[in-house]
């Protein structure tokens, strides 16, 4: 079942606390049960991986390079292997740390069946070209692509199952 806007709005609002949360996973007994509700990473095989830009290397630019997979293509592989696609109208993050640098209108897109299940007032689905010209704008506006599953993003979007849902967010460096 889909989250309600308020509570949302509610993460949004505390937004800063997430460092603590995280923190806490460290702690005795309440650790292990936060790490198995919100995380589960190495039991679940939830993974997240960020994509460097295409053609730089450790702030360095690399030649066209024909056998490489760059990360626009990496991604671009997921889209099109995506059975729904989900777009976000917005970057929660980027609005929850009022973020300046960065468009806060180039929300995170969602791969897999679980979107069916998110908030239809959160975004849309969409079709791939829409997903591809998304993904595109991340990129020509600096972000950063992180892909993978994160059990995380299912509990707060409150869609199941987490194991067919699949993030790529655009990041950017205060979020």
């Amino acid at each position: 079942m889909a989250r309600p806007i308020w509570f949302v709005n509610f993460l949004k609002r505390h937004f800063g606390l997430r460092y603590i949360g995280a923190e806490m996973t460290n702690w005795p007994i309440l650790g292990p049960m936060m790490e198995r509700a919100l995380f589960n990473g190495h039991r679940t095989g939830d993974a997240l991986f960020y994509l460097p830009k295409d053609k730089v290397l450790i702030q360095q630019n690399i030649q066209d390079v024909e056998s490489m997979a760059v990360p626009s293509t990496v991604v671009a592989h997921f889209i099109e292997e995506a059975s729904h696609i989900f777009l976000m109208d917005k970057c929660i993050c980027r609005e929850a740390a009022d973020c300046q640098d960065y468009d806060h209108d180039i929300g995170c897109i969602f791969l897999g069946e679980a979107v069916l299940d998110i908030n239809p007032k959160l975004g849309r689905l969409v079709d791939r070209d829409t997903a591809h010209a998304h993904i595109q704008r991340a990129r020509e506006a600096g972000l950063v692509h992180l892909i993978g599953r994160d059990k995380i993003d299912a509990v707060w979007m409150g869609v199941t199952p987490s194991t067919k849902l699949m993030t790529i967010c655009n990041c950017c460096p205060c979020c």
